[in-house]
């Protein structure tokens, strides 16, 4: 997974990549039994990053109306030692793990340094991302643990046909699910196509427009899943989902012309 919301300096990078040789170095405790049930503690994961976003708010708050002085961002830190969802997603999906870190230190740092509110709501909306994209790996895995790994892909698409096809349909599938009141087979069905198609040609897609790509992948894990589990209108999600095919569209364009493109060198 590449992400692009955040960069860290040396040294930041040295920290995070030393964390993850010892885990102990920046979680606390052990990573806990409830990794063994992921899907009896999705409950939990969710108000983790609840809880997440809420600081992150109030941090925000407290930035813009009194300065660097007025926020304890050693907090955050504290926070994502404490959650559950820490060790769900450590075990689930390292990249993502890593986002988060580099999401905590890129807030702290914009705070710390005084770098502006701009800056400051840029590096939470990344943080926001990260966790939120953290939460739909531990849901996927969630199901494949407990069918034991054999229906991998199953639900969010059948393995055939164009990808971008198939995310438009899927896409399609989740405004239709809403719609039916089912909000977390739609949430689920987001972050499998996001997880077992997009990133399937994210490579291919950030060669030729790596700005979409980043939007794409706010709309997937943070845009589209809050507005189906904060039960937003039909016609709000209907339209979000209209504007990623769009951008899907353009997407698919431009990876044709691409294979075209390599077609004519060789």
């Amino acid at each position: 997974m590449r992400k692009r919301f955040t960069t860290i300096t040396g040294a930041l990078a040295l920290a995070v990549s030393v964390g993850f040789a010892s885990t102990s170095a920046l979680a606390s405790g052990e990573i806990g039994e409830h990794v063994q049930n992921l899907k009896g503690n999705l409950g939990t994961y969710e108000q983790d990053v609840g809880r997440f976003t809420d600081r992150l708010d109030t941090m925000t708050a407290a930035y813009a109306e009194n300065g660097p002085d007025a926020v304890e961002t050693d907090q955050l830190i504290e926070l994502w030692e404490e959650v559950k969802l820490h060790a769900a997603v450590e075990v689930t999906y390292v990249p993502v793990y890593a986002s988060i870190w580099q999401g905590i230190y890129g807030f702290k740092e914009a705070v710390d340094n005084d770098s502006g509110i701009e800056r400051v709501r840029a590096q939470q909306a990344a943080l926001e991302a990260a966790l939120w994209q953290g939460l739909g790996a531990v849901k996927m895995a969630s199901k494949h643990q407990a069918s034991g790994g054999s229906n991998k892909g199953q639900e969010a698409d059948s393995g055939e046909g164009d990808p971008i096809d198939r995310i438009i349909t899927n896409l399609e599938k989740v405004t239709v699910e809403h719609a039916e009141g089912e909000t977390e087979e739609a949430t689920e069905l987001v972050h499998d196509t996001y997880m077992e198609i997009f990133e399937g040609i994210e490579g291919a897609l950030i060669e030729q427009d790596a700005e979409l790509v980043e939007s794409l992948e706010k709309d997937f894990n943070v845009t589209l899943p809050q507005q189906l589990e904060k039960g937003a209108p039909v016609s709000e999600v209907t339209a979000q989902v209209d504007a990623m095919k769009e951008k899907l569209s353009r997407a698919q364009k431009l990876l044709q012309e691409a294979k075209e493109s390599q077609g004519d060198v060789f």
